[in-house]
């Protein structure tokens, strides 16, 4: 990976104001992914590509992450991204709405890491946990949402996404089969481990 690339797409994007992956939940993850070395990684929201490039270094030999985005203008940008990093054989981009992509993938995950639209949270998890392998983890960003979602926040424009996301943490959390700890780094992290059945 091209450290010097990575670190202008960081600059550009922060420029830019696109949410990019924040400093400190890129290093939680970051520390679990260099303990487990993941295969397979599978990324719900690519923005300009600067998470997926980030996750390459902890990637296992020959490991992949396949990335969903919507916006073309977006996908365009992170294709040069990945290319100007050199790690374009390590990620593949779906384009397209992930409501409509995530059903179609019948892949098994390691990971799983999820910051796309925040409604859509609970739909994210069902698919999550249908490719989720057996010692897998899947991460949620955002998911505290500038604080709105554990206060009592209940004004109209973001009603539906601190609902979606209050559900998700509810549906995380009482998930007899996942292990579940919110950590409150960046704009919130839910981290989600997949409890080994004996």
């Amino acid at each position: 990976m091209n450290k010097q690339e990575l670190e202008k797409i960081k600059q550009k994007a922060l420029e830019e104001h696109i949410p990019i992956i924040m400093d400190d939940t890129l290093e939680v993850i970051g520390t679990y992914l260099s303990n487990n070395k993941p295969s397979r990684i599978l990324e719900i929201g690519t923005a300009v590509g600067y998470s997926a490039i980030c996750f390459t270094e902890f990637l296992a030999e020959n490991g992949v992450i396949d990335t969903i985005e919507r916006d073309e203008e977006r996908v365009k940008e992170a294709k040069v991204n990945i290319q100007l990093a050199e790690v374009e054989d390590r990620i593949h981009i779906y384009e397209g709405d992930a409501v409509e992509i995530l059903p179609t993938l019948d892949n098994q995950y390691d990971v799983v890491f999820i910051d796309a639209a925040k409604g859509k949270y609970p739909f994210f998890l069902k698919q999550a946990l249908r490719m989720i392998s057996k010692e897998g983890i899947i991460f949620a960003d955002n998911i505290l949402y500038k604080g709105y979602v554990m206060s009592d926040y209940n004004k109209h424009k973001q009603r539906t996404a601190v609902r979606n996301l209050r559900e998700y943490i509810k549906e995380v959390s009482e998930n007899p089969n996942l292990e579940t700890e919110i950590l409150e780094v960046g704009d919130g992290l839910a981290i989600s481990k997949i409890k080994i059945l004996i």
